[in-house]
């Protein structure tokens, strides 16, 4: 998406490139999409893509991922790069040289080329269609486009959520430079009880996809299942647009809880790789520190620790005491560090 590129270029100053073997004039017949990140903070490196799940090359080729990296690998030393990153949904060709596994998680999809009845009818009966149901019940409605009022109220439901993971949110101006760069290709639902927003997701569309990107919700309203209504419209609205499938986004490993939730929605499971050259860079030492720094502190450092440095070294021990005004300078300052 172009505007995914426009937005990050606007909220973080991410530099993006195109790299293809096609000749100038001809059709273009591969190409591979990534941002240069220069960051004081966690040093550079060539991304495809920040903040994006996956982002597969698009190759024709045995030859063409060769090529493609060989390039690449040249102006990641031109430019004095830590490393480069490609994040594939699918797995890489063989012959793509030097690039070695640096992370994993696990990638949920549904597939909605099913009726809606035998859709619903997959969904975990107790976990997810009581959800939906009560939801109905208790009269909870949903609002969705992509105003100001409604950017708000999605946004002030990702600082609770965020605010109870120890996590600073990302900026708002990301949001806004989303729905300003994605217009009709994003969309902002609220769920509310009362008036009172209880939910928020915002979602991505692109082709025949519909991605879940972020949600947000108020716990005290949790039993209601705001959330699931909201997954469930988005479903029935993706049917009626032709949507043959829900991408659920990446999960780590170690989050049981969440692989779960998805889980339950009948969603399939699959193995998500990054893969970057070089895969292993020499750990340093911060100053003042008694162990080894989690990567994304200092330049140089790979970022496959990133999620563990915040919460093990810096959201444990300074995120769930700031004030509110805080933690949100504290995403503004960090994200564009992270990508």
């Amino acid at each position: 998406m172009p505007g995914w590129l426009e937005a990050l270029r606007r909220t973080y100053g991410y530099v993006p490139v195109a790299y293809t073997t096609t000749p100038p004039g001809a059709a273009l017949a591969n190409g591979m999409v990534l941002c240069r990140v220069y960051s004081r903070l966690t040093g550079r490196r060539i991304v495809s893509l920040p903040f994006s799940d996956h982002c597969d090359p698009l190759v024709e080729h045995a030859g063409d991922p060769e090529s493609l990296m060989r390039a690449l690998e040249r102006d990641r030393v031109a430019e004095r790069c830590a490393y480069l990153e490609v994040r594939p949904r699918t797995a890489l060709p063989t012959s793509a040289p030097a690039l070695e596994p640096a992370q994993t998680f696990c990638l949920h999809t549904v597939d909605l080329t099913p009726g809606l009845e035998d859709i619903f009818h997959r969904l975990h009966k107790d976990s997810i269609q009581r959800k939906i149901r009560r939801a109905e019940r208790e009269g909870v409605t949903c609002e969705e486009g992509r105003g100001d009022t409604l950017l708000e109220q999605f946004y002030q439901l990702l600082f609770r959520t965020r605010r109870r993971q120890h996590l600073p949110p990302p900026p708002r101006a990301w949001f806004r430079n989303l729905v300003d760069c994605l217009g009709d290709q994003v969309k902002i639902r609220v769920a509310l009880k009362d008036g009172q927003p209880i939910a928020g997701i915002v979602t991505l569309s692109f082709k025949n996809v519909l991605v879940y990107k972020y949600g947000g919700s108020d716990e005290r309203f949790h039993n209601l299942g705001g959330m699931h209504h909201l997954l469930w419209s988005s479903i029935q609205e993706g049917k009626r647009n032709g949507v043959r499938e829900l991408d659920l986004g990446r999960s780590d490993c170690d989050n049981t809880g969440l692989i779960t939730f998805k889980d339950r929605w009948g969603a399939a499971r699959s193995q998500l790789t990054y893969w970057r050259y070089p895969a292993r860079l020499a750990p340093l030492t911060a100053p003042g520190w008694s162990t080894k720094v989690p990567s994304g502190i200092l330049p140089h450092i790979p970022d496959s620790l990133v999620s563990a440095a915040w919460k093990t070294k810096v959201a444990k021990g300074i995120f769930p005491y700031i004030p509110d005004s805080l933690l949100i300078v504290a995403g503004k300052l960090l994200y564009k560090h992270v990508g």
